[in-house]
């Protein structure tokens, strides 16, 4: 056993009784997921399954097969429920999956899929699917389980990764946060490395429970959009002590807190990721109630690198670094060592020792707090030969609240311009101009937005412009918008430029 499955072990026989999972309709003590889970093992051990696919929505399912293959020594490769049918077939060829479990409602889920026999029930709800002979790419020793990032271009990426690293995140991530017996609501997906950690593991480590509502009951849409009056009025009736959440989901907690919502009176701490996050903005929701804290990670580091906390927070930065890892700043570039992944699936080269270069630039303070600007990739050089960290200019667009999405973009080009969407639709022009000028007040010259076009509709998954996980994908939305941004950069207006 692991130390995740020996305390669930523990827990089953001393607090048989205890709350570990819920989702509204099933409770699950601790005693009977410990249960269903050598139950699973030992039907995944008779099945001969070395790597076993997972695609479910967030539910007690979900946990029972994360943990059974961990008892069972299977090779998990969870499927983000929001990837295209191709990225899916992707994911199933390139991983080399055996078998895929799938959830019971979720439509269409194999479209595209070769498998290789019929459907069997695993488990009340589950499915176990046998899958056509698919090679895959060769992965490290010890490797558990297999994460697919979505980058900003081509197929999702594979990370390769142990049980231990994982639990090593979760063990600093308790030490750090520091409640006992949490209560957590899980709103990412669980196939998100991020909320699989930290949204389970640490609180199971911690004696707590996982709430897993079904994601139409949360107001989730897809992979980027929300009903903000239903996920605030669901995180008011389940009254959680955590939460995490993306900087966009921060920017409808905002509003809904400007409207009169109230955080519900246990929430004790809300940690928010996967993007630059201005200070106005943090600084605001805390004044409203919403005790948020900002942190860092990557999948190659098996997530959570560093993270602000009540006890270590620092206005600005990505929190402190955990003690798990080691950060370094080479070039501007932040290098974390300690905890890294494995390698990247059917990439040996990428299995060697050493730090990872996360591709983001950043500084390392004396007392060991960490201020990520923004990615080496994503540096914009303006015509005039200046370096602009488009995240950083679109942090301070998305501050006050006016603005749900701001993109910017201006590579080679004289001045930045931005793609905004409004937060609410009854936002005038005047008043999406008056917050972009606010936002230029506290930014240098060369990085201030001197023209923006108003987008009719959101940017998303959907549409190809964001990532799965809803980061602009850049270079397709240069390439969408490019009539209207040239439109930006008529002669008669250079005179625009610092």
């Amino acid at each position: 056993m692991n130390v995740l499955t020996a305390a669930l072990a523990h827990r089953a026989a001393q607090q048989p009784q205890s709350t570990v999972l819920h989702d509204g309709c099933e409770t699950v003590s601790a005693a009977a997921l410990w249960h269903d889970v050598e139950q699973l093992a030992g039907a995944l051990r008779a099945q001969g399954v070395r790597r076993l696919a997972l695609l479910a929505d967030n539910a007690p399912n979900w946990v029972r097969i994360d943990l059974a293959a961990q008892v069972a020594g299977v090779c998990l490769v969870p499927v983000p429920t929001f990837f295209s049918a191709s990225q899916r077939a992707h994911v199933l060829e390139a991983s080399g999956a055996e078998a895929i479990v799938v959830s019971a409602g979720l439509r269409d889920p194999l479209s595209g899929v070769a498998i290789a026999g019929r459907h069997e029930e695993l488990f009340p709800g589950l499915s176990l699917v046998p899958l056509a002979a698919s090679a895959g790419g060769a992965i490290p020793s010890d490797t558990s389980k297999i994460t697919f990032t979505s980058g900003s271009t081509g197929n999702p990426k594979g990370v390769c990764l142990s049980t231990q690293q994982c639990l090593r995140v979760a063990q600093s991530l308790q030490a750090a946060v520091g409640l006992s017996a949490p209560r957590h609501l899980s709103i990412l997906p669980l196939s998100t490395l991020l909320e699989n950690i930290a949204g389970v593991y640490m609180p199971l480590l911690a004696g707590g429970s996982i709430i897993l509502p079904a994601p139409s009951e949360l107001g989730l849409l897809g992979s980027s959009g929300a009903d903000a009056e239903r996920l605030l009025s669901a995180i008011s009736r389940w009254n959680p002590h955590t939460l995490i959440v993306i900087p966009q989901l921060l920017t409808l907690f905002d509003q809904g807190l400007r409207a009169g919502w109230q955080p519900p009176p246990a929430l004790a701490f809300v940690a928010v990721g996967g993007a630059r996050v201005a200070p106005e903005l943090l600084q605001r929701v805390r004044e409203g109630g919403l005790p948020v804290y900002e942190g860092y990670g990557l999948s190659e580091c098996a997530s959570v690198v560093s993270l602000n906390t009540p006890a270590a927070d620092r206005a600005g930065s990505s929190g402190r670094v955990l003690p798990h890892v080691k950060v370094s700043v080479r070039d501007g570039e932040l290098m974390v060592d300690g905890n890294r992944f494995l390698g990247y699936l059917g990439d040996p080269a990428s299995w060697a020792s050493g730090p990872v270069a996360t591709g983001d630039l950043g500084q390392l303070d004396a007392e060991g707090f960490l201020t990520v600007s923004g990615r080496r990739k994503h540096l914009l050089i303006s015509s005039y030969g200046r370096n602009i960290s488009p995240e950083w200019v679109e942090s301070e667009l998305l501050a006050d609240g006016c603005l749900l999405q701001a993109v910017v973009l201006g590579d080679a080009r004289p001045f930045c311009v931005a793609l905004v969407y409004p937060a609410r639709q009854d936002i005038s022009n005047a008043q999406i101009n008056a917050s972009i000028e606010a936002a230029n007040a506290a930014l240098p010259d060369y990085a201030r937005v001197q023209d923006w076009i108003r987008l009719a509709a959101p940017l998303s998954a959907d549409n190809g412009l964001l990532t799965e996980n809803g980061r602009p994908r850049r270079t397709r939305i240069a390439e969408h918008f490019a009539a209207r941004l040239a439109q930006c950069y008529l002669p008669e207006k250079e005179c625009l430029a610092p």
